[in-house]
């Protein structure tokens, strides 16, 4: 590894030297070092700090706007594709999609920063892929939140080089039932709560989902049954049933709201609700958020899936998600980006942020 990055690189063989650094989740504490040495002797404009294998560093210019670029530093476990390899004009590797093209795109526009247009405040950090509260994020709001706050957001997950505005919350519960066991030999006896989990299933099949539009944006709801558990014995009728679903829905609505829908369409049932995070709204008509999308150029999208940038959002800003690669092929063997992408995000930036 390198003592440092020549941060003023081709981004994209910034993005070689990242994805060869090996940085698991938990693990993130060699690329961490190298990031910050690499800012503080190529960027000795930025004030930089240290949140435990989080690195954050931002401009002090005194002017009008700021904006936050974000970008985790970890990956999911290597799986045979470690180091990178370049094909042509494809990159293959661990993180190439998810996200170090982004984290390199990012240390390439800190790097030029010194006469930005907007102050910009840069946080690379740890933990993304695992569960919330290991999230670098979660300390870092906890700890340092003053570091997170701007008119805008830039998450630079991957999106095919498109703005993808805002993003969906998601939710899980329990649609539980209950009955009464018996010996199947004689079943009339008891109440099978298997069966009794086929009107919830019937309600799941018809169900048709919302597609509102939110500042030009589609979204596209979901509910789908994800797990269903129940039985006893071979011989016995079972009193419990439970069905797992997620339900993925538009950010006009709210964690509370989402529940309570889902309390409707399950009426009858006992509904537990385990997990959620609510959406982000688009804001494009943030200024700044305009000025990035007319930087983009072409058609901001949803963004379907949850990302980080709900953190932002929760925290009154305007979120997007801008970065180079596929998203469908993040945690994937076959993980790899488009060199060109890598260039393209770069110059959007650069136009937005620096031109």
């Amino acid at each position: 590894m390198p003592d440092t990055l020549d941060l003023f690189a081709d981004p994209i063989d910034l993005t070689t030297s990242l994805v060869d650094v090996r940085s698991v989740s938990g693990e993130e504490a060699e690329i961490a070092d190298l990031v910050e040495r690499s800012l503080r002797v190529h960027a000795p404009h930025l004030e930089i700090t240290r949140s435990g294998n989080s690195v954050l560093a931002r401009t002090n210019l005194g002017k009008e706007r700021r904006v936050v670029l974000a970008g985790h530093l970890d990956t999911v476990p290597i799986n045979q594709n470690f180091p990178s390899r370049r094909d042509g004009d494809v990159l293959h590797g661990c993180g190439t999609v998810d996200m170090k093209g982004g984290d390199a795109v990012m240390l390439a526009v800190a790097a030029l920063s010194g006469s930005a247009r907007h102050d910009l405040t840069f946080v690379f950090y740890d933990c993304e892929e695992i569960e919330a509260e290991r999230n670098g994020l979660t300390r870092i709001q906890r700890e340092l939140e003053e570091w997170l706050l701007g008119d805008l957001a830039i998450v630079c997950e991957p999106s095919n080089g498109t703005v993808e505005a805002g993003c969906q919350g998601t939710m899980r519960v329990e649609v539980r039932t209950t009955g009464k066991r018996a010996h199947t030999a004689r079943a009339w006896m008891g109440s099978n709560a298997i069966h009794g989990m086929g009107e919830a299933l019937r309600r799941l099949d018809a169900y048709e989902p919302r597609q509102p539009e939110i500042d030009g944006c589609r979204f596209h709801e979901g509910l789908q049954a994800v797990k269903i558990s129940g039985g006893v014995a071979g011989n016995v009728v079972p009193d419990e049933a439970v069905l797992t679903v997620n339900h993925r829905f538009a950010p006009d609505r709210s964690v509370e709201q989402a529940e309570q829908h889902l309390r409707e369409v399950f009426e009858g049932f006992e509904v537990v609700v385990t997990d959620f995070a609510g959406g982000a709204l688009p804001g494009l008509q943030a200024p700044a958020a305009r000025e990035l999308v007319e930087a983009a150029g072409g058609t901001p999208v949803a963004k379907l899936g949850w990302t980080d940038v709900a953190r932002f959002a929760a925290l009154g800003m305007p979120a997007v998600n801008f970065g180079p690669g596929d998203p469908t092929l993040a945690h994937t063997q076959e993980e790899h980006v488009p060199v060109h992408q890598i260039t393209g995000c770069f110059d959007v930036l650069k136009r937005f942020l620096l031109d």
